[in-house]
């Protein structure tokens, strides 16, 4: 048996799966937490990574390994390869200023033009602002500059020289200074945020090997890695006219295309996949937290809140929770807050009040779908992931409300498990991809009972509190 191993290194963790190469079977796996902190030094990754291959029976016998990663996020290197400062993670907003000053330069359809996105604090441009204008000195002594799965892919290869630094498409699209619709680097656009230019990691194929590892960590095949959202999308052997529905603290809806998107509202990111397609993403702030606040009001478990949600009528008789608890990003709403509307002694029943709470989640993630279709990307079916989505009342409810067929997978380590089959694909030195995929058989939902008055209450009520 050949084995593969897939790494996520997550904000929260690392985990890494080891599979068998050809069918995907998994045979061990191992996990460690990260810090738990906006800013963090690299190389507590690399200790999590060493305690996870531990913990997975080592790698001694694995021939290739991937490493999927959180995405954005800035690892500022000197021109000996040490890091300069803490590396700042995808969500450090004290770059949200920096945001700013980069769309009063370049206004947002052409920061949308020329990298598919809207510049936002977590994207690594608006962190090397920050860095310019509030650590000049550690600005200046910045020579490369790499995201996290770059970073640990090059620690595994030996590191030291910046001049072996490699990225995948996928994680050079979160930048902000790489072009999808080019597929190269905007040095300019690295110079306008840093104040000068950069060593940047050599961007590779879908399936092209980075080299192999020198170190104790690891010796064998390495594959270019993906950043988190694209490796779930290759777990889950995504095609176009899919789209990822993951349901977790925050809400992500992923499309696979086949062209760039560029959306000047900078509700859609126009990210690249792991395949050589395209990764049109738009994300939700608010998501699994809106059924843990009904759930902590009601007094009850999420199986609890699953089941009143269910004993309520569709459009639990007019009551509409708006869930911007957070403010909300799609649509782009920082300032607004949460409502409850509709109220009527008859529909404040426990049952209404989570019923109003599951359909608020899933219409908050049809806008996501609604705005991916926007930018031109067509969507047939959903797949359901994340935490939250085994709760049985968004998985009866979806259907219904997104208005697409849902499949949802076996529960796993989409990020891991899509790093481990993109290990497999360099392995096999093919141009096809490995024909397994590690969800395994999905259950199917099919969308037979629309309930379009549910999404058309709550649009009409959003619109109500668009300036709370």
């Amino acid at each position: 048996m050949t084995l593969v191993a897939g790494v996520d290194s997550s904000t929260q963790s690392c985990k890494i799966v080891i599979r068998d190469a050809d069918t995907g079977e998994l045979v061990r796996s191992g996990r460690a937490p990260h810090p738990d902190s906006t800013a963090v030094h690299p190389g507590k990754w690399l200790e999590a990574f060493q305690t996870a291959a531990a913990e997975a029976g080592g790698l001694a016998d694995v021939a290739a390994l991937s490493v999927g990663g959180q995405q954005h996020g800035m690892i500022a290197l000197d021109e000996a390869g040490e890091v300069v400062r803490d590396a700042l993670l995808w969500n450090d907003t004290r770059s949200a200023q920096a945001a700013t000053d980069l769309i009063a330069e370049l206004d947002e359809q052409q920061w949308a033009d020329a990298i598919g996105s809207v510049p936002v604090a977590s994207l690594t441009v608006t962190k090397l602002r920050w860095l310019r204008d509030a650590e000049s000195e550690n600005a200046a002594r910045t020579r490369a500059v790499a995201l996290p799965h770059d970073w640990l892919t090059w620690q595994l290869a030996g590191g030291q020289n910046l001049q072996n630094l490699v990225t995948d498409r996928s994680d050079a699209s979160g930048t902000g200074y790489w072009s999808p619709r080019t597929e190269s680097y905007r040095e300019d656009l690295l110079e306008r945020a840093l104040g000068h230019g950069a060593v940047l990691p050599r961007v590779l194929g879908a399936h092209e090997g980075a080299g192999t590892g020198t170190t104790g960590l690891y010796q064998g095949l390495l594959g270019p890695g993906a950043g988190d959202n694209a490796a779930a999308a290759l777990a889950l052997a995504l095609q176009p006219g899919d789209v990822a529905v993951s349901i977790g603290t925050s809400g992500v809806v992923s499309a696979i295309a086949d062209a760039p998107t560029a959306d000047g509202s900078g509700m859609v990111n126009g990210f690249a996949d792991a395949t050589g397609r395209y990764l049109p993403l738009a994300c939700t702030l608010n998501a699994a937290r809106v059924l843990d606040w009904a759930a902590g009001l009601l007094g009850v478990d999420h199986k609890g809140l699953a089941e009143l949600a269910l004993k309520a009528p569709a459009g639990a008789e007019g009551l509409v929770l708006v869930p911007y608890f957070e403010g909300e990003r799609t649509p782009n709403r920082p300032r607004s807050t949460a409502a409850l509307h509709g109220m009527r002694l008859s529909n404040t029943t426990p049952a209404h009040i989570a019923r109003a709470a599951v359909e608020a989640l899933l219409c908050s993630l049809a806008d996501g779908i609604d705005a991916v279709r926007a930018a031109g990307v067509p969507v047939q079916r959903a797949f359901l992931i994340g935490g939250a989505a085994q709760s049985e009342a968004v998985q009866q409810l979806a259907p219904g409300i997104l208005g697409l067929d849902v499949l949802v997978p076996t529960p796993g380590e989409y990020v891991a498990d899509g790093a481990a089959r993109q290990a497999a694909w360099v392995l096999s030195g093919k141009p096809e991809q490995p024909e397994w995929s590690a969800s395994g058989a999905p259950k199917v939902l099919a969308a037979d009972q629309l309930t379009p008055q549910v999404r058309e209450q709550y649009a009409e009520v959003r619109e109500l509190t668009a300036d709370r």
